[in-house]
C-alpha cells in the first residue's frame, strides 16, 4: 500500500477574507472551524501515515489553548510555516516521516473535499507520479488592463481552475522543492511541471471550493448541509465539541505534536 503524508498550509494571512477578529481557516463552519473541516476527510483513511499543518507563529497560542486536544487526538504534528506558502510547505517537507512514499498538499481553507474526490487523485499519483484535482472552467475569460478594459478574451478549451489536494511521490516533490525558488510559481503542480515532469489532472468538483470571502464560508456550509448526513458506527467524533475536555488521551505532552 502506498503511504501518504498530508500537508496542510495554513500560515496565510487572510486579507481578503473581511474579519478583522479571526482568519478564514478558524472560522466555524457547521459547528468546527474551517481546518478541522479540511483535514476531516484524511483523518481516518489507511493510506494516510502522517497529517501536518503549517500554523502563522503569531498564531501558535491560539491554535495551542483551541485545537490541542484535536491535534493531540489525531496526532496531528504542527509546525511552524514560513512568511509565504512556499516557506511553509518546505517547512513541513523537512518532518514528513521518511516511510511516505507520497505527499498531498490540501488548502487547509478547503473544507468541502469528499473522500471520493481524494480517493481518485491519490489514484492518480500512485499511476502517474503527481496528480492534482481540477475543474473545466465554464465561463468566457476576458484579459483586461489595469483600467479594466477588455484587452482580449481567451480561448477557454483545455482550461482548468487548479485546486487541491495536488499529490506527488515524495522523492519527486522534494526535488521540486530544492530546485526553486521562484516567487512566480503559484502552486505545486507547477513547481513539479518546471521540473520537465507530467502532472496529471482528475476532475474535481465545483463544489470543492476554497474560502476566501465570507460569502465562500456561506457558500460553503450550505454545500455541507446539503451532503446525507454520515452514518455513526464509532463513538461521538471528537471534533464535535472543540471545548470538550479529553480525560481519557495519552500522557505524552502536546508539546511533542507542536514543533
Amino acid at each position: 500500500m502506498a503511504r501518504f503524508a498530508v500537508i496542510l498550509p495554513a500560515a496565510g494571512r487572510s486579507t481578503r477574507f473581511g474579519d478583522p477578529k479571526q482568519k478564514k481557516i478558524y472560522a466555524e463552519l457547521d459547528g468546527r472551524a474551517v481546518w478541522l473541516r479540511a483535514v476531516e476527510p484524511f483523518l481516518n483513511r489507511d493510506d494516510v501515515f502522517q497529517i501536518v499543518i503549517s500554523i502563522a507563529p503569531e498564531d501558535r497560542e491560539l491554535f495551542e489553548i483551541r485545537y490541542s486536544a484535536n491535534v493531540a487526538f489525531h496526532n496531528i504534528k504542527v509546525i511552524e510555516g514560513g512568511a509565504e506558502r512556499h516557506d511553509s510547505i518546505a517547512r513541513a517537507l523537512e518532518v514528513v516521516d521518511p516511510s511516505c512514499t507520497y505527499v498531498a498538499v490540501h488548502d487547509a481553507a478547503r473544507p468541502c473535499v469528499t473522500p471520493e474526490l481524494i480517493d481518485a487523485v491519490f489514484s492518480a499519483a500512485v499511476n502517474h507520479g503527481a496528480a492534482i484535482l481540477g475543474v473545466p472552467i465554464a465561463d468566457t475569460l476576458k484579459r483586461v488592463d489595469e483600467h479594466h478594459k477588455i484587452t482580449g478574451t481567451v480561448a477557454r478549451a483545455g482550461l482548468f481552475g487548479a485546486q487541491t489536494p495536488q499529490v506527488f511521490r515524495r522523492d519527486l516533490f522534494e526535488s521540486a522543492y530544492a530546485a526553486t525558488r521562484d516567487a512566480s510559481i503559484t502552486d505545486d503542480a507547477m513547481l513539479v511541471e518546471s521540473l520537465g515532469h507530467d502532472v496529471y489532472v482528475v476532475e474535481g468538483s465545483p463544489m470543492n471550493l476554497k474560502i476566501t470571502t465570507q460569502a465562500d464560508l456561506s457558500l460553503a456550509a450550505a454545500i455541507l448541509a446539503a451532503r446525507p448526513a454520515p452514518k455513526v458506527d464509532a463513538p461521538s467524533h471528537p471534533f464535535a465539541d472543540e471545548n470538550a475536555m479529553w480525560q481519557d488521551l495519552p500522557k505524552k505532552s502536546a508539546n511533542d505534536l507542536f514543533s
